[in-house]
């Protein structure tokens, strides 16, 4: 997805726990919740921002069993 919207620059961490704010089993990768979630980042211009978000809410809508979630943060310096 991020190869489509010509996006480059991402950190991906493959085993992350943590629960779904609206209706998310937790993940724990114990013997009571087993499975894990994963977590993106990434740093676009604004005129990327609203495009990403709609690609993420289809993946969303085409699985929704996944908890596909997405925010925006303002980054005002970086180096």
């Amino acid at each position: 997805m991020l190869d489509e919207l010509g996006i480059r620059g991402f950190t991906f961490w493959e085993q992350v726990q943590g629960r779904g704010s609206q209706n998310g089993e937790p993940r724990h990768g114990s013997h009571t919740w087993p499975e894990m979630n994963s977590a993106l980042i990434t740093i676009v211009n604004d005129d990327k921002v609203e495009e990403l978000l709609r690609t993420i809410h289809k993946l969303d809508k085409r699985q929704e069993e996944l908890g596909v979630r997405a925010f925006v943060w303002n980054v005002e310096n970086f180096v």
